[in-house]
């Protein structure tokens, strides 16, 4: 394996609680402890409303993500976001197009804790909690949404696709895979599943594993995803963090 590039630090603060516990540096002295070519720090996008990253102080996270490539020349730190997919009349996300220039790349998932993303009903949904039609209507919301934002930018990977939401997932990956965008396998969540792997991988995409570590000792975990992907029976060459030494 050899880059982790979904990892989140104490920049995604938490309202209520800490989410992401590790610094910068935890996070990348682990990405280097476990052989890594490469990690990345993706906090939460800032229109989430309890773990979203403060806009102010991308300055401050640029600063330290340079200060840190000098401390270890060793391995390529990258920093970027984990944008939140919202359905709106822009590009479908809470970062906006002007802003990616200050990440070194972006990614995009959807998640619980934004607004104009059919957060209740997808909360709902996920409880058990149905009203007749809504299943087929939230499918169709969620996929038209996750479309949009994954052909309206220039996306690195989508992340747990189908996590908190469902979605036409042979739809979303011919447009990931028109785009080349990646489609995460996430150790941390568990989509995509085996079922969903074995239907995206029916479509030209490339997919990442991934370890959505909150904490410093999770970076660089990709055991489940591998056993997941495997299981499913997607070939390695089709993972881009799988290289042959």
């Amino acid at each position: 394996m050899t880059f982790d590039f979904h990892t989140h630090t104490v920049y995604s603060p938490g309202t209520f609680r800490p989410h992401g516990k590790g610094t910068m540096e935890e996070n990348v002295r682990a990405a280097v402890e476990k052989g890594l070519d490469a990690v990345a720090i993706s906090d939460h996008g800032p229109g989430h409303l309890f773990y979203g990253e403060d806009r102010n102080k991308l300055p401050e996270m640029r600063e330290e993500i340079r200060r840190l490539q000098e401390k270890y020349p060793q391995i390529r730190i990258f920093l970027s976001v984990e944008a939140n997919v919202i359905q709106n009349h822009g590009n479908c996300l809470d970062v906006q197009p002007e802003e990616f220039s200050r990440y070194d790349f972006v990614l995009a998932g959807y998640h619980f804790g934004t607004l104009h993303a059919h957060m209740l009903g997808n909360w709902m949904d996920s409880r058990g909690i149905r009203l007749p039609g809504t299943r087929r209507a939230l499918t169709r919301a969620n996929t038209a949404m996750n479309i949009a934002a994954v052909r309206s930018n220039n996306l690195r990977m989508l992340t747990h696709p189908g996590d908190k939401g469902r979605v036409d997932m042979a739809a979303l990956a011919r447009a990931c895979a028109e785009t080349d965008t990646w489609m995460e396998i996430s150790t941390w969540h568990s989509h995509l599943t085996v079922e969903e792997i074995r239907i995206a991988m029916k479509e030209d995409v490339k997919f990442v594993i991934s370890s959505d570590a909150h904490t410093p000792d999770r970076v660089g975990s990709f055991e489940g995803g591998l056993a997941r992907a495997f299981e499913a029976g997607l070939p390695t060459e089709r993972i881009v963090n799988i290289e042959e030494r």
